[in-house]
């Protein structure tokens, strides 16, 4: 053999180790989320049957706690760390893609076979958008109505629920009944997001927004919700519980009508020893335009990956998913064309059918990359009236001092 051939040979030996070599080693990426602490669930599960689907990417799924998240993800992206891709509560969003933290995905989606942005209902959607650009997709969503128990309606001669906040109001009243420790309405009035969640609702509806909290209509739900209290016609606890807990007192039959949205159903269809229903959230005057809370989760790919194209693919094969997303997970997708499989059960499916009609109505918390600052604003004024450290007006306006410093 001629030094010329053993050259040629062990080049060639050399090329054929690192194509096997190449072959053996998949483009790896990190997807942090929420999902899969206490039982499976949306990304962990996804990001499981993405692997086993492909050998030339894969993912490391990691948990990162609710609380934790936010943080977590700041101090990953300022030392060089972040994940590929992230889920985020949709009012946080804003906070990454306004940095430049999220990939603009704009031209990946105009292109994409299997994500269509006008599939989304339009509330998911601006909560992913910034600057007129695309920078993530919503991961699933849900709102808030009103349930109300039929049983407690037509013992009181009630014949239908609520359309205007008045009668909202006016049925806590006479559905009230102490002696059998039934409250006539519950809601989450507390010091927290939640609170901001219930609540943001009632000032757009009146015509006001997060930079603009201060409306006749917004004035008038406090003093609402304040008599409401005053008077036992929702417990005081309203101011401390959460939305779980507080819709707990309908469940448990202690309340007439609750407001709290589609992740209630199934414990009610467990729990609840009545009739009962779902309304849209009322508004001010009939014929007022509607407006509902956006909750729900969205997902992004960091700007900071090495691998954008692979990190598309996956949330292309989550959104091919999503019509698994309530059967499965009990999670409503964000996507208007998706039809929910009915259950067969006649409570749970027309009440999910309100939602989704209330979701054509809900409206995004911000966006604005400082939420959490604007949110704490609006809750604190909330609980400054209806505890009666400040008039209604007065509270919302030192609120939207706070809220005027913060987005000018």
């Amino acid at each position: 053999m001629t030094n010329k051939t053993l050259t040629s040979t062990v080049a060639l030996a050399l090329g054929l180790a690192g194509t096997a070599a190449f072959a053996q080693d998949p483009v790896t990426l990190t997807v942090w989320s929420i999902d899969g602490d206490d039982r499976p669930g949306i990304s962990d599960t996804f990001s499981a049957e993405f692997n086993e689907q492909h050998d030339d990417i894969q993912i490391d799924y990691r948990i990162v706690a609710f609380d934790e998240l936010v943080n977590e993800t700041l101090r990953a992206y300022a030392t060089g760390n972040a994940p590929d891709i992230v889920s985020f509560d949709n009012p946080d969003f804003a906070l990454f893609s306004s940095r430049g933290a999220m990939l603009d995905i704009t031209e990946m989606v105009e292109n994409s076979d299997i994500i269509n942005a006008e599939n989304y209902y339009e509330g998911p959607m601006n909560s992913v958008m910034w600057d007129g650009k695309i920078y993530g997709i919503p991961k699933y969503t849900d709102t808030i109505g009103v349930f109300y128990n039929k049983d407690m309606f037509e013992a009181a001669g009630i014949e239908e629920p609520p359309q205007t906040w008045a009668q909202f109001e006016d049925y806590a009243e006479r559905l009230t009944d102490p002696e059998n420790n039934v409250y006539g309405a519950t809601f989450s009035a507390r010091a927290g997001e939640e609170g901001t969640f219930q609540f943001l609702p009632l000032i757009q509806m009146s015509g006001g927004s997060y930079e603009d909290v201060v409306t006749d209509g917004a004035v008038e739900a406090l003093e609402m919700m304040k008599r409401m209290i005053d008077n036992g016609w929702a417990s005081q606890d309203v101011l401390s519980l959460g939305q779980w807990d507080s819709t707990g007192t309908f469940n448990s039959g202690n309340a007439a009508m609750a407001i709290s949205g589609p992740w209630e159903i199934d414990r009610m269809v467990e729990d609840a020893e009545f009739d009962w229903g779902v309304t849209l959230l009322p508004v001010f005057e009939e014929g007022d335009e509607r407006s509902s809370a956006l909750g729900g989760f969205n997902l992004g790919i960091m700007s900071t990956t090495e691998h954008p194209e692979e990190a598309f693919q996956v949330l292309e094969y989550y959104a091919s998913q999503d019509d698994r997303m309530f059967p499965e997970f009990g999670n409503i997708p964000a996507r208007s064309d998706i039809e929910l499989p009915e259950s067969g059960i006649a409570l749970k499916d027309e009440a999910l059918a309100v939602f989704q009609e209330q979701l054509q109505y809900a409206q995004p918390r911000g966006p604005h990359p400082d939420w959490q600052q604007i949110s704490k604003a609006i809750y604190d004024g909330m609980q400054s009236a209806l505890t009666g450290q400040m008039e209604p007006r007065a509270a919302l306006e030192q609120a939207q001092a706070s809220i005027d410093n913060i987005v000018e």
